[in-house]
C-alpha cells in the first residue's frame, strides 16, 4: 500500500472534479479523500495498491472533460489505513 497527496491547480472547481475523482477512485479501489480548497485548487489523498494510486495521480493531470489542469503537485505520505473515499 502507498499513499500520495496531490494538489491540482487550474480550472478545477465547478467542473465536477471531485465527483469525477470519486468515481475514478471507486473504479481503482483507492481510498482517501478529495476537497475544494479556498485558493481554488483541489487537494486529494489516494491510498491503495501502487498501480491504482498512480493511475489516480495520472488522471489528475487531465481531470474531467471541463477541467483545465495547469499543475499537479504530488507528495508521498505514510499510508493511514484508509478504508473508503470521501468527497469533502
Amino acid at each position: 500500500m502507498i499513499r500520495r497527496r496531490v494538489v491540482v491547480r487550474g480550472r478545477v472547481q465547478g467542473v465536477f472534479f471531485r465527483a469525477s475523482c470519486a468515481q475514478e477512485a471507486a473504479g481503482h479501489q483507492v481510498a482517501g479523500w478529495v476537497s475544494n480548497e479556498p485558493d481554488g485548487s483541489v487537494a486529494a489523498a489516494f491510498e491503495g495498491e501502487p498501480d491504482d494510486v498512480e493511475a489516480l495521480v495520472a488522471w489528475c493531470q487531465i481531470g474531467p472533460p471541463a477541467a483545465v489542469v495547469e499543475s499537479v503537485d504530488v507528495a508521498d505520505e505514510e499510508p493511514r489505513g484508509a478504508q473508503r473515499f470521501d468527497v469533502r
